[in-house]
């Protein structure tokens, strides 16, 4: 959520913002909203004031003069009966017209709430604009030794790769077939070798970020309330991507929602909290099943494990101080931490700075990283397997996350995240570059003590 104070102050920098990432906002009923709310507010304000002052005014008085009624001569209690009845209707008068102003609050406050939630954070100054991920822009490549993406894959290896689908059914790693007759489309079953790949790449990315990077190790839950949904900025805008659980329809207390990631657990821990400053920065890190619908991918990587329902991911999130500075170095840190994991498993990748249009509703700055995946296209392509963001304060003022700073000022705090490896999607590259001629698969050095030492997969495992 933006802070409504900044929208106040400068307006253009919100419908820039808006317009830079494609957005459409009805910033012209916001403002008429917010005007109509602080109006209200204020009136409100002064009737509260009034009804205070009036209560230490007035009781006095209206005792003094009850008393004075007893005693007075029949002349002169025409008089203090006018004046007493005046006292005692001014504070139903005020009460009255209180009631009226809330009433016309809470006609105006949600509508004003919701409009505000759709406002998206502005992109960061220095993110380069564009209309979608066409425009991102290349920041950097890494290749292994020996192999070069530019060049054919039969040229680095030497014979013809085989895409993911082809290796998984040939060494019995993934059964689509049945994942399908279960599920539905986008669906897998994970076998032998296949699921204890997968569950190796997941703790060798947990025990690195745990035991050489000093983050926490979270479990958190992946079925959450609505609050959380919409406290991370996956709700409204991202409503139709989620699995929603009717429970209030069924007599539960309320509905609940299956994550996409784990970071929406991640910073649902303290929410409505106010962290020690010296605890800062918080650094979790999670591994959890994500769920996503895929709404309107329709037609799109539908073939293998690229897009799918249901996977497992090690995320990293970091809340840090309200400091720009100190967000982009910790944004840095954490990318650092997805490239030494990508090279110790020897994996081409390349990093992308996603331009304006590309950011989505919560990001003031992304970064995307892509693997190369040679079975791919015709000829071999990059595809996305992580995504670094830094959100600003957006996440922590939804959720009411703040700190107190040195000084005793409330602050919000800045949130980051950051893939560090999505499985089964990262198998995608690590079977296709590992690939061996001779149909088996090597495993990479640092997966081999989760694997009970194999070092390669082969059909017969």
């Amino acid at each position: 959520m933006i802070d409504i104070k900044a929208f106040r102050e400068n307006p253009e920098r919100f419908i820039r913002g808006a317009s830079d990432k494609g957005i459409t906002i009805d910033f012209a009923r916001l403002r008429a909203l917010d005007d109509e709310r602080r109006s209200i507010l204020t009136a409100l304000e002064a009737r509260r004031a009034s009804q205070n002052q009036l209560g230490k005014e007035t009781g006095l008085r209206i005792g003094k003069l009850k008393g004075q009624l007893k005693a007075a001569a029949a002349e002169a209690r025409g008089a203090i009966e006018v004046e007493l009845a005046a006292l005692e209707a001014a504070p139903l008068k005020l009460k009255a017209e209180v009631t009226v102003l809330e009433a016309e609050l809470a006609n105006v406050e949600p509508a004003w709430h919701a409009l505000l939630m759709t406002v998206p954070q502005p992109p960061a100054h220095d993110v380069p604009k564009g209309a979608g991920s066409e425009q991102n822009v290349e920041i950097r490549r890494w290749n292994p030794a020996g192999f070069d993406p530019s060049r054919p894959f039969k040229t680095n290896r030497g014979f013809a790769p085989k895409s993911h689908q082809e290796l998984v059914k040939a060494l019995g790693l993934v059964d689509f077939e049945r994942g399908v007759k279960m599920s539905g489309t986008r669906h897998y079953v994970l076998s032998g070798m296949g699921m204890r790949l997968h569950q190796a790449v997941l703790r060798y990315a947990l025990d690195f970020m745990a035991d050489r990077r000093g983050f926490r190790p979270m479990g958190v839950p992946v079925i959450v309330r609505e609050e959380c949904m919409v406290g991370t900025g996956f709700f409204p805008a991202g409503r139709e991507q989620a699995y929603h659980i009717e429970e209030l329809r069924r007599g539960g207390g309320h509905d609940i929602f299956l994550t996409g990631t784990g970071e929406v657990g991640l910073m649902g821990i303290h929410a409505n909290e106010v962290i020690p400053h010296e605890s800062l920065p918080l650094k979790y890190v999670t591994s959890s099943t994500c769920f996503r619908r895929e709404a309107g991918a329709a037609g799109k990587d539908t073939a293998g494990l690229y897009r799918i329902h249901q996977f497992d991911k090690v995320e990293q999130v970091v809340v840090c101080r309200a400091d720009d500075a100190e967000s982009r170095r910790w944004h840095a840190t954490m990318l650092e931490s997805v490239e030494m994991v990508l090279q110790s498993l020897e994996l081409p990748y390349r990093l992308l700075q996603c331009c304006t249009g590309d950011l989505g509703v919560k990001n003031e700055d992304m970064i995307d990283v892509e693997c190369w995946m040679p079975g791919r296209g015709e000829n071999g392509e990059y595809g996305e397997t992580h995504s670094a963001s830094r959100l600003g304060d957006f996440q922590c003022r939804r959720l009411n996350l703040r700190y107190k700073d040195e000084h005793g000022k409330m602050q919000f705090a800045y949130a980051l995240n950051n893939t560090v490896i999505a499985s089964p999607r990262i198998l995608i590259p690590l079977l296709e570059i590992h690939q061996n001629e001779d149909g088996s698969v090597s495993v990479p050095e640092p997966l081999r003590t989760h694997l009970g030492g194999v070092e390669k997969i082969e059909a017969s495992r």
